[in-house]
This record gives C-alpha cells, structure tokens and sequence, in this order.
C-alpha cells in the first residue's frame, strides 16, 4: 500500500476518534479541542493525500474509490455530531448528505458504463468550506466567529447546491447511458 493510500486509510482510523470525542465527555473540556485536533489532522491527510499521490505518480483505482468516501466519512461524521450540539440545523446536514448519496449513485452508475468521473473544483470548494465551517463551529470562539460559523454554513450550503448541479450537468450522460 502506497503513502496516499495509507493516509486515506488513517483518514477513515481518525473518525472513530473524532466522534468519541465530541460526543462524550470522556475528556472533559479537552475534548472537543482533541476532537478539533483530530478532525484538523485528518483534513490535513485529504489534502496531502492527493497531492502526493498526483505529484509521484501513485494514483491508484483503491485511492480513486476511497479518498473520496473518507472525505465523506469524516465530513458528513462532523457534521452529524455538530446537530444534537446545537451548532448545525438538521436540515442543513440532511442537504449535504443527499448530495453526497446522488454524487456516490451517479458515480456507480457511470462506473457501470465504464465512465469515470473525476472531481470538479465545485466539488473541491465544497469540500474545503465544509471543513472550515466544522473546524469553526467546533472551535465555538464566540463573538465574531458565531458570524463566520453562519457564513461559512450558508456558503458551504450554497456549494453544496452548486456543486451538485455542476456535477448533473456535466456528466448528464450518465443517465442516458445508465438507462436511467
């Protein structure tokens, strides 16, 4: 297993972690800074992972297929825990998470046709404020920062959206072709 693989597969170790401390108080007030640690650490991973495996030629089929699950892992994991916290409207996160499923079903479908869909930098801006928005709710700094955590919810909302449609749009074939 290559050094992308292998951070993407620590990626997907760490959400256990980040979940148990953010939803327990096993460790106090320090939990929720171990949980940011953490989630941070591992957002790290997700951008060295794809950089690495670009720049030294290490692109497999398993990094393809898992890189793009463990982001939703531990995103879609965050997000999930920042709910019952009062920092995250449900209905934001059940938004998020159904463009996650249509993104994933129309990956399989056009992986069925033998089509492979790379990612868009919709998709990539999307991702980012998602992580930045978690790491900002999660810190709970106060004051201005409540302004920038709404912000950051709205923006990572509307790229959701965008996103999504960008992906449809581009790759609509995949309907006709899947026999959809």
């Amino acid at each position: 297993m290559n050094l992308p693989n292998k951070l993407t597969v620590l990626r997907v170790i760490m959400v256990p972690f980040f979940v148990f401390f953010m939803l327990t108080d096993f460790a106090g007030e320090a939990g929720k800074w171990i949980a940011l640690i953490l989630f941070c650490l591992a957002s790290l991973t997700d951008m060295l992972d794809g950089k690495i495996a670009r720049a030294r030629n290490l692109v497999t089929n398993f990094g393809k297929f898992m890189d793009p699950l463990a982001d939703k892992l531990l995103v879609c994991s965050a997000m999930i825990c920042l709910i019952p916290l009062g920092k995250l409207p449900a209905w934001v996160v059940i938004v998020i998470i159904a463009r996650e499923f249509i993104i994933s079903g129309f990956r399989l479908v056009a992986a069925d046709s033998g089509i492979v869909i790379a990612a868009s930098y919709w998709g990539k801006f999307k991702t980012v404020s998602q992580m930045l928005m978690v790491i900002v709710l999660i810190a709970d700094l106060g004051g201005v920062f409540d302004t920038i955590g709404t912000a950051l919810i709205w923006i990572s909302l509307i790229l959701t959206v965008v996103s999504l449609i960008d992906y449809i749009a581009k790759n609509v074939q995949v309907l006709t072709k899947g026999g959809m």
